[in-house]
Order: C-alpha cells, then structure tokens, then sequence
C-alpha cells in the first residue's frame, strides 16, 4: 500500500501543494481530479523523488519509508512513474526503451517475463519491437512509455496524463489496458484529465483544488457528485 503525507510543494512565492495526503492500495485505481495547474502532476512528482519537498512529507509503500530515498531508490522499491509527456528515449528501439526499463535491479531477473507481460498487454509494440520509437504514434509512444515503467516490475504505478493527445478510440485502448494491468493486483495512481473515461475504471479519486486534496471518495460517489460534474464531466445531463 502507497501511503502518503504532509507533501507540501512551492515554486518561489507560489504554494503549489498544501499538506497533501492519499493512499491507494494494490489491486486499485486511484484517480487524482484536478484544473490545470492544481497541482496534479506536482504531487505525482513529489512521490517519486523529483521535485523538492518542504517539511513534514511522508511516503511510505508496504510499510517502506520512502521520504528521503532519491529517485532511483525510489523505483528499487517498488514505485514507477510515467511521466506527462510519455518521457521515451525517441531515438531508440522499442525493445531498447524495454530494455532500459528493467535496468533496476530488482527487475533484472524477471526481464523475460516482465516483457511478456508487457508484448501481451501491448501486443502493438510486439510486432514493432524493432521500431524506432520516435517514429511511432502518439499513442503507440505511450505504450511505450507505460510498457517500460512496467519492466521496472513496480508495485505501484503512477501515471500522468497518460491519454494526454490521443484519438478518442486510442483513448479507449489505452484505458481498457490500464484496467488489466489492476487484474494483476498491481496498485495504480493516476492523474487524468479526462475524468469521464478515468472514473469508468477508477476504484476510488481525489479532488485536488488550490493546493489541497479533498478526502477519499468512491468512483461511483464522485460520478454522481454534482460539483465534479459540473467541473470534470461535462455538465449535469
């Protein structure tokens, strides 16, 4: 279980996150709503060591105090990030950026396998193994780039803004592959915009607003919440 705690975030005079908290367990979608410029991708960067943090912030995953660990101890333990953006080495192979995301060393001897995992919920990237990957489309990328965090045989994965720029049936895809990814027990923190598709498969979500995270809610209850709705689904119809 990713339990976090007392994240506090600031760029110059700007209070990017205010003692934020969550949790989220495996086997669960965790899903983070939030405006542009809330603080979403902050706190998911915050949790994997890349942004600096003020006082008080904790971070633990199965009972590992994570807090001060630096970003590549941080993935030993058992926590990967795919990054806004999908962050692929663009001038490699697919089987390279693969390649690349088992080089922790907790992944080193289950590479075979975790790559079959990864060419059996992508099967896409399996037929283009050779590809250079910056020749691909967007959201082939970000198979990509999901596919080589999972190399790293993580825990618990937290993605940003994975559907950020793909077709609405990518989108789809995309979602409908993350859901399986859940099926294997793995634990998933994802900040979304696209609240409608990400609350289909979500478990549980935050609000975040100003800085701060709301408490826990159900998919279901922040569905039918009329203030979501009217923020993050288009409305009351």
């Amino acid at each position: 279980m990713l339990e976090v705690s007392g994240i506090n975030v600031s760029f110059g005079q700007h209070r990017a996150l205010n003692d934020a908290a969550l949790a989220a367990s495996r086997g669960e979608i965790v899903v983070i709503l939030g405006a542009n410029g809330a603080g979403k991708s902050s706190l998911l960067k915050a949790i994997a060591g890349l942004v600096e943090c003020g006082p008080g912030k904790q971070v633990t995953l199965d009972g590992q105090d994570l807090s001060s660990l630096p970003p590549h101890r941080i993935v030993e333990s058992g926590l990967a990030l795919v990054p806004e953006g999908r962050g692929v080495f663009g001038e490699l192979t697919v089987a390279e950026n693969l390649m690349l995301g088992a080089n922790p060393e907790r992944a080193r001897s289950v590479e075979a396998e975790q790559r079959e995992k990864v060419l059996t919920l992508f099967p896409r990237l399996g037929e283009r193994l050779k590809q250079v990957v910056r020749t691909m489309s967007g959201g082939e990328q970000q198979m990509v780039a999901i596919g080589r965090a999972l190399m790293s045989n993580p825990e618990m994965l937290l993605l940003d803004e994975p559907s950020l720029g793909l077709s609405p049936l990518l989108v789809k895809e995309l979602f409908a592959a993350i859901g399986r990814i859940r099926e294997t027990g793995m634990g998933l923190l994802m900040v979304e915009q696209n609240a409608r598709e990400s609350l289909r498969i979500a478990d549980r979500g935050y609000v975040i607003a100003n800085g701060k995270v709301s408490g826990s809610r159900s998919a279901v209850e922040l569905q039918s919440d009329d203030s979501v709705r009217r923020a993050y689904l288009g409305g009351l119809a």
